[in-house]
């Protein structure tokens, strides 16, 4: 089985958030294997959802009998958001643990308010990243497959593309408008399709609007929601003195490169080295690396990008707390050249307390001026034992 880089607690209640498929109840399963006296209630069975939709109280009969420090588990909980009022009753006057596996905060939040607040911890859940699958990691694979585990549990390719496929289409389509996110679903439908086609570009809501007949607000919405399911994150613009200089739309990622794929159609097309498209399955990969990497050190770092109006741009900035600021350029290239390096170079050079980066396919690590560039392994080793 492969190690997880989140390690969760074993003497606090909390939430284990995290899109479909990414691993929630095998990370569950594995933390609470031979646990005795541990109650484990699972709403994907659609028989126990429709029981405590109907009888939250019943999980008050189920746990009567268990002691303090006993530990509950409540697998996809925003099934049934009414349980969380009888989860903080028994927090508090029994002293029992919870450990909340959920796909969707957004009906939590509706159900119960500040998530227990401060109860339970918060840690999410993502795709496998290229650490935790070590050895096993192969970069044009996870480019054009993605990281989910269950895509890595097939060994034919037409099985991860049906699966893919069912996921983008039953899922990300059918099962949030069952969970009553979304009632217009052709819109919602037609949206996800031009979202996949946005993926990693500046958002013009107004124009996305006009393609799926919906308004500006409708389509600020759709992503709301793809955000709250947890099936993407918005990045946004740099927020320094270059306000005034750059575009200030945010740009969306799919949280999964094959996810965002099988949107596209595009499963059955191979991604070919020094192609447009392959620059920027390599910019979606190293970018969902960086962003679940940050998320699971817990560092308060922030992820953001620069774009001028004159169409300078920087693919990634990370603001560190007390730390020189990280400028990103993104390269799928095999060999950096120093006019590679030279808008970043341009762009940053007056700005005090950076550092200024190249990451790309080159294996070898070079320096130009102030600029460095490194094979982006190299990078996220250095990153991540505080080396830069």
């Amino acid at each position: 089985m492969i190690s997880r880089l989140i390690t969760l607690p074993n003497y606090y209640s909390f939430f284990l958030f995290g899109p479909r498929g990414s691993g929630k109840s095998t990370l569950l399963r594995k933390t609470f294997q031979g646990m005795p006296n541990l109650l484990w209630l699972d709403l994907l069975d659609t028989e126990q959802e429709a029981r405590f939709q109907s009888h939250p109280g019943e999980l008050l009969n189920l746990t009567a009998s268990l002691k303090p420090k006993s530990w509950v588990v409540i697998d996809e909980v925003q099934k049934a958001p009414k349980l969380l009022d009888l989860v903080h009753k028994l927090i508090e006057e029994k002293g029992l643990l919870f450990a909340l596996s959920g796909s969707s905060a957004r009906k939590l939040k509706r159900g119960a308010a500040n998530l227990l607040a401060g109860r339970a911890f918060i840690f999410h859940l993502y795709p496998y990243t290229s650490i935790e699958l070590a050895s096993t990691f192969d970069l044009s694979q996870i480019m054009h497959w993605g990281a989910l585990p269950k895509v890595s549990e097939f060994q034919n390719e037409n099985d991860k593309k049906l699966f893919l496929q069912a996921y983008a289409n039953t899922y990300l389509k059918e099962e949030i408008q069952m969970e009553q996110i979304v009632r217009n679903l052709p819109s919602f439908r037609k949206f996800l399709d031009a979202a996949a086609q946005m993926n990693g570009l500046p958002l013009n809501y107004s124009k996305i609007g006009m393609d799926i007949d919906t308004d500006h607000s409708g389509v600020k919405n759709f992503f709301e929601i793809l955000e709250d399911t947890l099936i993407g994150f918005r990045l946004p613009t740099y927020d320094t003195s270059f306000r005034k200089q750059q575009r200030q739309a945010p740009k969306f990622y799919f949280f999964d490169c094959g996810i965002k794929r099988a949107l596209n159609h595009l499963l059955d097309i191979p991604l070919k080295p020094k192609t447009y498209e392959f620059g920027r399955a390599f910019e979606h990969f190293f970018i969902l690396e960086l962003y679940k990497l940050c998320a699971y050190r817990n560092r308060d770092e922030t992820l953001s990008y620069l774009q001028t109006k004159d169409n300078l741009e920087i693919d990634l900035i990370i603001s560190r707390p007390g730390k020189s600021t990280i400028f990103l350029e993104i390269k799928s290239t095999a060999h950096i050249t120093e006019q590679d390096a030279s808008s970043l170079r341009k762009f940053t050079k007056d700005i005090q307390n950076k550092v200024s980066i190249i990451v790309s396919l080159d294996a070898q690590s070079k320096s130009f001026d102030f600029v460095q560039a490194y094979h982006w392994q190299a990078f996220i080793c250095l990153f991540l034992e505080e080396k830069i």
